[in-house]
């Protein structure tokens, strides 16, 4: 392909946010003005942030359509409003797997296989890693895309859309990209060993650390006394629930709460220092539903879900929504960020232990892409004082009834 668009920056985010809007809503899809500079400007999924006025993004739009890029119509319905529908696929051809990722390269810039696996999530649903990597280069041989050299640290090369723009190494530098899906090199069920070797490995040490920290943490307190609340009763479950103290305070806090974890460890441990309580050995992935109630009345995966690749979050967050009650609701804790850690030594523990930090409009993406509900966040920043070293993510959302 030879003519492709020459496209500057303003011009590469109209045709994004109409991409990916024609897609995300398509009931309100083509955008008004007013709906579309939003869309440029809305500070989720968008690299970098901008602040776009109504004259910068019509005279956006007046270049476009004199491109042949977009169109201008009149509303069907209702008032007589000009909206903008965006006709780049059409000249370009794409496909829906192609569109779907010239749509985040548009709004993100260069990135790994992994991150548009993730990114894509709600634009079109790639099996795994494997297939991005097909379709960039199948897109790469017809001149849309160009993969760039590896740098330093990174595990995995970024792909740069070649519809303008300046090139790659003169971008404005924001976040590090990172293959969350790096940690499954050797296979999931690999890495699941690992896991659970690690955390039976530090199983005492670990319990003998955090059982009492829920005391200096008042914003976590704030959010398990809703999740109690909220279950008004019926029952909870902690997937990944450690050496069971966020379970036993649950309990003390009058939830019907249950404990699972996949270290037979950790599980042992939870067992021994709160007897009272219910915890079993079990895969947050396979969650079942309660068997005292057609469906549990929220399901809490705290920092339980760090381990996962991002292109297993979509899996596991459905595992998590699918048994729960008309209603119930789904709490998630996370490290916020953009970086794989990996951890040999834990507590002073021989380890073998990979951390994945997820962005925050990631995991709300595919919360929302689940069905869920009334999705609410929280990004608490890393208390110094306690040794911590990552910002903090608590997603909230509640299955429709």
């Amino acid at each position: 392909m030879t003519d492709l668009p020459e496209l500057d920056p303003e011009e590469q985010r109209v045709l994004g946010s109409l991409l990916e809007k024609q897609v995300t809503v398509p009931a309100s899809y083509p955008l008004t003005l007013n709906s579309l500079r939003t869309a440029c400007n809305q500070s989720n999924s968008r690299e970098p942030v901008t602040e776009y006025d109504e004259q910068t993004v019509e005279q956006t739009g007046r270049r476009l359509k004199e491109k042949g890029l977009l169109r201008i119509v009149w509303s069907d319905t209702g008032r007589r409003t000009l909206k903008y529908h965006q006709t780049l696929d059409e000249a370009l051809g794409l496909a829906d797997d192609e569109r779907a990722l010239v749509t985040v390269l548009l709004l993100r810039g260069p990135q790994a296989p992994g991150e548009l696996r993730t990114r894509t999530e709600r634009l079109h649903a790639f099996a795994d890693r494997d297939e991005v990597e097909r379709t960039l280069q199948g897109m790469a041989e017809r001149g849309l895309v160009r993969q760039l050299p590896r740098r330093g640290g990174d595990r995995d090369s970024r792909w740069l859309h070649l519809l303008g723009g300046p090139p790659a190494e003169e971008a404005p530098a924001g976040a590090p990209a990172v293959d969350r899906d790096s940690v499954l090199a050797a296979g999931a069920e690999t890495r699941d060993e690992r896991v659970r070797a690690s955390y039976d490995a530090v199983a005492e040490a670990y319990a003998d650390s955090l059982l009492s920290e829920l005391a200096g943490l008042p914003f976590e307190t704030w959010l398990l006394d809703r999740v109690a609340a909220y279950a008004a009763g019926g029952p909870v479950v902690e997937v990944g629930c450690g050496p069971g103290h966020v379970t036993a305070y649950l309990a003390e806090a009058g939830a019907d709460a249950t404990g699972i974890d996949l270290s037979p460890g950790m599980v042992e441990q939870a067992r021994r220092r709160f007897p009272d309580g219910t915890y079993e050995v079990g895969d947050l992935r396979r969650l079942m539903r309660p068997t005292t109630a057609p469906g549990w009345a929220t399901v809490l995966a705290w920092y339980s879900l760090i381990h996962l690749a991002a292109s297993e979050l979509p899996g596991a967050i459905e595992a998590l929504t699918r048994p729960l009650a008309p209603g119930g609701w789904l709490v998630l804790g996370l490290h916020a960020g953009a970086e794989v850690r990996h951890h040999d030594s834990w507590f002073d523990v021989p380890v073998d232990l990979d951390f994945v930090l997820h962005e925050p409009e990631d995991v709300v993406a595919l919360v929302q892409a689940a069905g869920l509900v009334e999705v609410e966040w929280y990004r608490r920043g890393a208390l110094e004082h306690r040794g911590e070293t990552t910002d903090r993510l608590y997603v909230v959302a509640r299955r429709p009834v």
